[in-house]
């Protein structure tokens, strides 16, 4: 049986947090499935068109990924696609108690689902997409947040 996790978020953009996290993911799982949850409710910088075209450029040399975006239930997306788990990566303390309780939902609503939590790398432990929008909103240097391909996406998003 293949072990495939979706690994879900809003990638708006894409980090190096969330590169390291696939990356790891890959050695417990033979597939990921990034997933971008369509959530009109949230204001993103980008659309979710563009995200996926972003995190494809990013992760491009990583092997056994798709890439996808969803609507609705996480876990009936994660059924839908023949999945066990959820990918998630925690950085901070302060992420535990929002992925704990959004784990045992999840849990509660589909017991067959798992969810794996890795943690983020001491070296992106306080990077997140909210964080380097606002600091490149303010002209802050990101370059060694993001890739390339997401640097200049975000200077040219930014400058209109």
């Amino acid at each position: 049986m293949k072990r495939i996790a979706v690994y879900p978020g809003s990638f708006d953009p894409v980090t190096y947090g969330h590169i390291d996290i696939v990356q790891r993911g890959r050695k417990l799982f033979d597939k990921i499935i990034v997933a971008i949850l369509n959530n009109p409710a949230k204001k993103a910088l980008f659309p979710v068109d563009e995200r996926l075209e972003m995190l494809r450029e990013s992760m491009s040399e990583i092997s056994g990924l798709t890439f996808d975006s969803f609507d609705g239930l996480l876990v009936d997306y994660v059924k839908s696609q023949g999945a066990q788990a959820i990918l998630r990566g925690m950085r901070a303390v302060s992420d535990f108690e929002h992925e704990f309780q959004l784990a045992l939902m999840n849990r509660k609503l589909n017991r067959e689902v798992e969810t794996v939590f890795l943690m983020t790398g001491m070296r992106w432990f306080f990077t997140s997409s909210s964080i380097i929008k606002e600091a490149a909103s303010f002209g802050g240097d990101i370059s060694d947040m993001v890739p390339p391909n997401v640097l200049q996406r975000v200077r040219a998003k930014l400058k209109r």
